[in-house]
């Protein structure tokens, strides 16, 4: 017999790290019925007949967020056969809200009070036998980060599900809330409602005018009158609202818990957290120190160690062993030479050329997951909340930008949790602007190619998708469509630990793994397409590649670019394959310039690359492809979430033009500074860029005004 166990929990506690452990390599991703939120769920590793459901990270049951809706249907609904709920245990205070009400529902439940580790480092302890019997439920001391107490937790709720009434909590109110509580539940007991559901709970939710549970039980008019009337009465009482008062209630019931079973260490008050926080968000030095973090990652991963890895695989792997060996391999069973070129320049030489940025993009995510698993990176969204706020934006709108920098698509899918339907479609629009693993590839070949590793390259790049996020979000802030205040972010800090290797690992190959599919897959065909476009003319006669299909079709649009500095069919023709994988820009190259025929006298990728370019155009080039339209896996899932082909051409459009203009601003101003360009299309492009602002800013002024002229009207 199967056994459903849901891992519920707050923000950070540990329980994505517990549901990892829990159940390895057997995990599996799906959407929940009905909405749009992700789930995980997975087998136990060492029991396939137990299935462990990752719920999504919530405060409470309240219904408020998605994450809320959908994690109470699941209780309510799904009936698991028990609840694994893990509770931080360094934050016991604010995770117990969530467990009583999770108590409530009646269902088996184990408490895994996790960060153990943590609290006795502080000193402080925890009386875990008085805690049990005060929940009425088993509490487990546990630490995930470093697999301690997780077997027998898993252990204990598999043995609760098989047994009945386990659950013993019942939420001690005060008499003046208890009375009408017990009024509402015996008004239940006599009518014809859901006896599947917990009657207590369910009066509960009556109490509090529940609105989401109103309207899934459709009680009879006459139990909603009496109800409400009972309400009613006791908010007068208390001279508040209904939903304030059991929220008192359960604070006061936490309170009596924590007095009876946490003692303080009372010498440290101070966590080495508190410490830490008092330094990396600090109001002056908090941006400085993230982006000396950042270009530290950066400069590690791709100007430093990245390379060293990068280079020899370029090079020495496919440049010289693999393909060499292939070709030699080729021709002596005889293989025609287009054959041989298809599999040689074609599919090794624009694979190779992607896959040989792999190290590069590893390390990266390595460094990306270190901060993450530490707890720095939930303090950057603390911190970027601080400043979008300024300018109109949610914090809110960091969490799937920090997420885009794996990839741009789980980044679009975890707009969904924003509740402000303004704030979700214009971080929809703006969240490819952050570098993702796709880009990282063509940010490593023009800092080596033009700018000789220079260690500030690609910090630079990551840096202007932010300035660049601000700015546009300022001005469509302004706009009709997005106008109205950004939604409040409230997040758990979690307290900062040492990451374990496991965990770092698995996270990288998470975002890694990705990279490499599409390598193997879409990049594997885009290549050999690629390559007959470039072998072939339209008369499917092998010609030199400046005859060919692809110099052609790359002619049509190369002089679009020419204002930007990459006005030659090779860099049009890679920036439009693009939009298919970003990985295809540098297998354009690959293929083009062949890394096969690369020696470590002469690389040649490298050198051609460097020879079509300068610095300013080449710094272009980035922006625009980091900035412009992404690929195409992500514009579906810009369809999905926009729910419409208008808004979906509206982002591509907007996400475009902007990349154009920055890149001809970068091109043209940087021509005239540092390579006696044309003032006069220095000028011009500034012009342009303000004509465009200053256009939006007057058009809210205009419609601000014209608002204001109606209420006037209307107040007469």
């Amino acid at each position: 017999m199967s056994i459903k166990i849901g891992l519920a929990g707050n923000p950070n506690c540990g329980k994505t790290t517990m549901f990892n452990d829990l159940t390895g390599s057997t995990q599996y991703v799906g959407n929940w019925p009905g909405v749009t939120v992700e789930k995980k769920g997975g087998k136990l590793k060492w029991n396939k007949e137990v299935e462990i459901v990752d719920l999504p990270g919530i405060y409470s049951l309240s219904p408020y967020t998605l994450e809320e809706v959908v994690t109470r249907d699941f209780m309510v609904n799904d009936k698991p056969d028990a609840i694994i709920n893990i509770v931080d245990a360094s934050n016991i205070e604010r995770n117990l809200y969530l467990t009583t009400q999770v108590l409530e529902l009646g269902i088996p439940t184990v408490v895994a009070l996790n960060m153990m580790d943590i609290v006795k480092k502080n000193g402080d302890k925890i009386n875990i036998e008085k805690l049990s019997q005060s929940l009425g439920c088993p509490v487990i001391e546990t630490s995930a980060i470093k697999g301690q107490g997780i077997k027998k937790v898993v252990e204990k709720a598999i043995e609760i599900s098989k047994e009945s009434n386990i659950n013993n909590f019942k939420l001690e109110l005060s008499q003046e809330v208890e009375n009408p509580i017990n009024n509402i539940e015996n008004i239940l007991s006599r009518s014809d409602f859901n006896k599947t559901i917990n009657s207590r709970w369910l009066s509960i939710k009556l109490f509090e005018r529940d609105k989401n549970i109103l309207e899934k039980n459709k009680f009879s008019k006459e139990i909603l009158e009496k109800a409400e009337n009972i309400t009613k009465k006791c908010e007068n009482e208390f001279d508040d609202d209904s939903e304030s008062i059991i929220t008192g209630e359960r604070y006061d019931f936490i309170g009596k818990v924590i007095s009876k079973t946490v003692r303080k260490n009372s010498k440290n008050d101070e966590t080495t957290s508190d410490k830490i926080d008092k330094i990396v968000t600090n109001r002056f030095l908090a941006l400085p120190i993230f982006a000396l973090i950042m270009w530290g990652v950066y400069y590690i991963a791709v100007s430093s160690l990245g390379t060293i890895v990068t280079d020899w695989t370029n090079d020495t792997l496919f440049g010289d062993i693999i393909s060499g060996n292939v070709s030699t391999w080729l021709e002596g069973l005889g293989v025609a030479d287009w054959l041989q070129g298809l599999v040689v320049d074609g599919l090794i030489g624009g694979v190779g050329a992607v896959l040989g940025f792999v190290p590069q993009i590893m390390i990266l995510f390595f460094l990306l997951s270190l901060l993450e698993d530490c707890g720095y990176m939930s303090r950057v969204a603390f911190i970027m909340d601080r400043i979008f706020r300024k300018f109109g934006l949610s914090g809110k709108s960091f969490i799937p930008m920090l997420i885009s920098s794996g990839c741009g698509v789980p980044g679009i899918m975890a707009t969904r949790t924003m509740e402000n339907d303004r704030d979700r479609k214009m971080t929809i629009m703006l969240t490819t602007f952050i570098p993702c693993g796709a880009k990282v590839p063509i940010i490593a070949l023009f800092a080596g190619a033009i700018f000789g590793g220079a260690s500030w390259v690609a910090p630079s790049v990551y840096f202007l998708g932010i300035i660049m996020i601000i700015i546009c979000g300022i001005l469509l802030k302004k706009t009709k469509l997005f106008k109205g205040e950004p939604a409040p972010f409230v997040m758990e800090l979690p307290q900062y630990h040492i990451p374990t290797l496991k965990s770092v690992l698995m996270h990288m190959w998470d975002r890694g793994k990705a990279f490499i599919i599409k390598a193997g897959t879409i990049i594997f065909v885009a290549c050999g397409a690629i390559w007959f476009m470039q072998s072939f003319n339209w008369s499917l006669e092998m010609v030199d590649a400046s005859e060919s299909i692809l110099a052609s079709i790359g002619s049509v649009f190369a002089p679009i670019f020419a204002p930007l500095g990459f006005g030659n069919w090779q860099s049009a023709v890679a920036t439009i394959t693009g939009l298919v994988a970003k990985e295809n820009v540098v297998a354009t190259f690959g293929i083009l310039f062949g890394i096969a025929e690369a020696t470590e006298e002469d690389p040649t990728l490298i050198m051609n690359v460097a020879g079509m370019f300068t610095a300013v155009s080449a710094f272009a080039f980035i922006a625009f492809n980091m900035l412009c339209a992404p690929c195409f896996a992500a514009i579906g899932a810009i369809k999905r979430e926009m729910g419409s082909w208008k808004w979906t051409w509206i982002t591509l459009g907007f996400q475009t033009g902007t990349a154009y203009l920055v890149a001809l601003l970068i091109n043209q101003v940087g021509n005239a500074l540092f390579y006696s360009g044309s003032v006069v299309g220095a000028v011009i492009s500034i012009a342009i860029v303000l004509v465009i602002i200053i256009g939006i800013l007057l058009s809210a002024k205009k419609e601000t005004s014209m608002n204001g002229k109606v209420q006037l009207s209307y107040t007469k």
